[in-house]
């Protein structure tokens, strides 16, 4: 299960090291793309391939729809962990994400976010400032 958060730096070549808490789960293949929130997701290779799945047959009638798929497909990148655990993060996803040299990588149950540190602690924030209210609001819904 992918839980947690670590703090990481890129390197030089724009590579980042995956927690080594998060390889097993992730594999040796992986699929990085643009996220929400500005960060990047990343996804185990199976996890991908069924999220690419359920949205590639999604109707395309709706331009909300075609927007977020061609957000989510056309931006994906494929990666191979290296021996070392590293990635390398391509420069379009980086500059999506605004990644700077310090990122923070959250695990998300079957996905990872890569945030850029600086907008993580604000998006945190204001995270933790709703954190009741969205609680309530799950709770409308039954989902907490």
């Amino acid at each position: 299960m992918l839980v947690g958060e670590y703090r990481h730096v890129l390197d030089v070549k724009k590579r980042l090291a995956v927690p080594a808490k998060f390889r097993k789960d992730l594999g040796n293949r992986v699929v990085l793309t643009r996220g929400l929130d500005a960060c990047l997701f990343l996804y185990p290779e199976r996890s991908w391939i069924e999220l690419a799945d359920r949205l590639g047959k999604l109707p395309t009638g709706q331009a909300g729809t075609r927007s977020f798929v061609r957000l989510m497909l056309a931006g994906a990148a494929e990666a191979e962990v290296d021996r070392l655990g590293r990635i390398l993060v391509p420069e379009y996803l980086r500059a999506y994400a605004t990644l700077g040299r310090k990122v923070v990588l959250a695990g998300l149950f079957n996905r990872v976010e890569i945030w850029d540190e600086t907008l993580w602690r604000e998006y945190q924030k204001k995270s933790e400032q709703n954190a009741s209210e969205i609680a309530e609001k799950l709770g409308e819904i039954g989902a907490y």
